[in-house]
């Protein structure tokens, strides 16, 4: 049963909290396809409503973050939608109560500061807060990307959204995004996360190529507050010895290239090259040296042998047809790799 003070002195409350309100209108802009520029995206008239987020139980609010309260006893004074933000002071404005200091206090102590003002007017009121969108929050970006550091996300932005905040990728970007989350916040909802070492942290990955072009609508997700964000450097594959443009060359969005694709890349062989005697020097894990591994990229050119991949850090030695050791073929090519112009594969 409803407790309500004289309508007078309601009606005077009412009027001196008014211009401190501070409700927001839902934001409609989806978040499956980011503007690829990084720039704000432009808002119209909303049509639909703000989804909730899944916010910890110990998150502290702050300024930006926008929150929904309903109060089922004063319905007709929280305005339907219930949704308001807190400034960048950490205020919330309400009506009928006026102002409350919302920054760091977690959602249960807004709703007991709420409530304690509200007794006031309603006897043991009920107060309800979901968090709909977080405000100004650290990201950390990190790796192959313009911009490497902290970023501040305000509102909702997905995994896209926040790589062109950063800059966007750098040239020598690898394959894939890794993305790490506090258990706080839940599992990352990716197929492939997992749990760390140190049973903290929810760890899981993107390809990048599946991000650019939209492949996977379901990979592109919500970042939250602390996530942090590492795209790793390209790996490469080398092509050198009797080729016309021996090089290093970056997997970039790839995971790896075949032997036709490296041939390619290198524009193919010299006059002098011996094709069918190329091999492959592999690095051998736990040891300096690598192995070698006969090609016949002769055959292979021809059709006669299927193609098959290469390895990150593979290289793919073409010799002389003068060339008179493989002990002296291997040395010449990794003493070529390790000087070697980095081209891009894309």
């Amino acid at each position: 049963m409803r407790r309500l003070v004289p309508l007078v002195s309601l009606v005077l409350v009412m009027s001196a909290v008014a211009d401190a309100q501070t409700r927001v209108t839902p934001d409609s802009t989806p978040v499956a396809h980011p503007n690829p520029s990084g720039a704000p995206p432009q808002t119209g008239t909303p049509t639909t409503p703000l989804a909730p987020v899944d916010a910890p139980a110990d998150y502290a609010l702050g300024g930006g973050d926008t929150i929904q309260i309903d109060v089922p006893d004063l319905a007709d004074e929280f305005t339907p939608d219930k949704t308001f933000r807190i400034d960048g002071g950490g205020d919330l404005g309400l009506p009928i109560i006026g102002h409350v200091q919302a920054s760091g206090l977690t959602v249960a102590q807004l709703e007991e500061a709420i409530k304690v003002k509200l007794k006031r007017i309603v006897k043991d009121p009920d107060v309800v807060i979901t968090v709909m969108a977080f405000g100004s929050q650290p990201v950390s970006v990190l790796g192959s990307v313009t911009n490497p550091g902290i970023v501040q996300i305000g509102g909702r932005k997905n995994l896209f959204e926040v790589l062109s905040m950063a800059g966007g990728l750098s040239d020598d970007a690898g394959y894939k995004v890794t993305i790490t989350r506090d258990l706080k916040w839940g599992a990352l909802p990716l197929a492939n996360a997992h749990i760390d070492d140190t049973g903290q942290f929810s760890v899981g990955w993107v390809k990048i190529k599946d991000l650019l072009n939209f492949s996977n609508i379901g990979e592109n997700i919500l970042i939250l507050p602390g996530d942090k964000i590492a795209v790793p450097t390209s790996e490469l594959v080398y092509a050198v010895g009797n080729v016309t443009k021996p090089g290093g060359f970056l997997l970039n969005q790839h995971e790896s290239l075949s032997a036709l694709q490296v041939v390619s890349l290198a524009e193919g062989f010299d006059r002098t090259a011996a094709p069918q005697r190329a091999k492959i020097l592999r690095v051998v894990t736990g040891s300096p040296n690598r192995s070698e591994i006969p090609v016949n990229l002769k055959a292979l050119m021809q059709g006669k042998t299927p193609d098959f991949q290469l390895q990150p850090d593979d290289i793919l030695f073409v010799p002389n047809s003068r060339a008179k050791s493989a002990g002296y073929d291997a040395l010449t090519a990794v003493t070529a790799a390790t000087g070697a112009l980095i081209y891009t594969a894309r």
